[in-house]
């Protein structure tokens, strides 16, 4: 069997005209190489340069990626909690002394209604109206 031959003789034409004609011979030697599924598959190693390196390179650098990622979220969370903690801590701080000041208010009204009392008492008593 004779394999055809890719050769053709053209005709002289402009630059323009032999540069499409190349490039309309690849793409059918392409298509004739190539099965109809594994065309894209072609195009796609062509711009990876099709080794595997990059594809196993490019894996464990994202793992990397990720694991730092990951151990970052971890910090801030950390702290974040801690600062909440921190926060309610000193919330509770402050509650107990704003209620030990009302309780010690508390006391001091009641002395001075105490007072009060008896203060209108003892006018009531002189008779002072």
């Amino acid at each position: 069997m004779e394999r055809p031959s890719l050769e053709i003789n053209l005709p002289d034409t402009h630059e323009e005209g032999k540069l499409y004609v190349v490039d309309s011979l690849n793409n059918l030697n392409k298509l004739n190489v190539c099965p109809d599924g594994s065309q894209h598959a072609l195009d796609e190693e062509e711009n990876t340069g099709d080794t595997g390196e990059n594809t196993a390179g490019s894996n464990i650098r994202n793992q990397c990626l990720f694991f730092v990622t990951f151990i970052l979220t971890l910090i801030v969370s950390l702290a974040l909690v801690s600062f909440v903690i921190f926060l309610i801590i000193q919330t509770r701080n402050k509650m107990d002394q704003i209620t030990s000041r009302l309780l010690s208010e508390k006391k001091n009204i009641e002395e001075l209604k105490k007072m009060n009392n008896m203060i209108l008492k003892h006018l009531n008593q002189s008779g002072i109206k």
